[in-house]
């Protein structure tokens, strides 16, 4: 098959698209599939000096440093307590043509679902706790929504990608 029409069959409004789902704070969340690169343990988080109130600090990924971030923290309720289900979603995305790979703690990883783009509403404008311009929309699945994160706004905070370049010896 030409992968010219690959292409156009994904782009169909009823061909579904895979999101990784979690939960945070009794709340289902889901981020597209494409930007998950692993799903590791929480473990042990090196705390760095002077980093905003969201990022819990780095870890040691293979060699690499790789910032981690708090979503509850981020989404300005108070910041999560590591459970047994607890876990870091690794995420890789494409910022100014450079690669940033962070961490992200959620209280626990769910499933991977398909959802066709016709079962996506938009992000409503009022009645979340979190702003609207992290919800890329909302999912309906089996009658309950799944909240679907702009992972590209969330994880948008100034000096990520300083500090994921940046050396650090204590990680």
């Amino acid at each position: 098959m030409n992968s010219d029409i690959d292409k156009h069959a994904k782009t169909d409004a009823n061909a579904p698209a895979q999101y990784l789902t979690f939960v945070l704070g009794g709340e289902s969340f889901g981020i597209g599939i494409m930007a998950v690169k692993e799903i590791i343990e929480f473990g042990s988080v090196t705390e760095v000096p002077m980093m905003p109130a969201s990022i819990r600090g780095v870890i040691n990924l293979r060699g690499a440093v790789v910032p981690v971030m708090d979503l509850a923290a981020r989404f300005g309720r108070p910041p999560a307590v590591p459970g047994k289900r607890t876990c870091i979603v690794i995420v890789e995305l494409e910022v100014e043509g450079e690669r940033q790979v962070t961490g992200v703690v959620v209280d626990a990883v769910s499933a991977v679902l398909d959802i066709p783009a016709a079962e996506i509403e938009p992000a409503p404008s009022f009645g979340t706790r979190i702003r609207s311009d992290f919800i890329a929309g909302m999912g309906k699945v089996n009658g309950k929504f799944v909240i679907l994160l702009n992972v590209e706004q969330v994880l948008r905070l100034e000096g990520l990608p300083e500090l994921s370049s940046t050396e650090l010896a204590a990680a």
